[in-house]
């Protein structure tokens, strides 16, 4: 009788080396799974690295034409509150003849609140401007020491070297006093 139910599986297609085929495989999978993860684990970001990857920003203590500069990604990013005559400035420059073609809308989510990330594009200095005091270029926003490159108000490459405007941050108004970075 049991070579009966033998013939009987095998005509079915089952047998104990089918059994363990499938056991093996499975344990292989299992072992692999188990040597992979933590392989992958270890590329994703550390959580001090995550923590720096946005800064929130109180915007209350910022009067009209005053900048500040908060540290981003370890990069300096200026926030300057702009009056009505820096706005007006800004919005009224023909794209057409600058050299990083972008108008002031392009650049800002509020009219009143410019951010950009204080790195000048030509060599990687720090422009100058920020501070009460500080020569502010030829167009009223920063200008780089290193090689004199200007910028205006709305961080646009106007005079100099520099092949690229500021750039900006990602952010985004938290409310009408805070905003994230990053």
């Amino acid at each position: 009788m049991a070579k009966a139910t033998t013939a009987d599986n095998k005509a079915h297609g089952e047998s104990r080396r089918d059994f363990l085929q499938l056991t093996a495989a499975a344990f292989g999978a299992v072992g692999v799974g188990s040597v992979a993860w933590p392989l992958v684990d270890t590329m994703n970001p550390a959580k001090d690295t995550l923590a720096l990857s946005t800064t929130e920003v109180d915007l209350s203590p910022i009067q009209v034409g005053q900048s500040i500069t908060v540290m981003w990604r370890g990069k300096p990013v200026f926030i300057r509150r702009r009056t009505e005559a820096e706005i007006e400035e800004a919005r009224s420059v023909d794209v057409s003849g600058l050299i990083d073609k972008q108008s002031d809308a392009e650049r800002i989510e509020r009219p009143e609140w410019l951010v950009v990330v204080g790195i000048c594009t030509h060599l990687g200095c720090v422009p100058v401007g920020t501070k009460t005091g500080e020569v502010k270029g030829d167009y009223g926003g920063w200008f780089c020491p290193c090689h004199g490159s200007h910028y205006d108000t709305s961080g646009r490459i106007r005079k100099g070297p520099a092949p690229k405007n500021l750039a900006v941050p990602d952010y985004e108004f938290l409310s009408d006093t805070r905003i994230k970075i990053g």
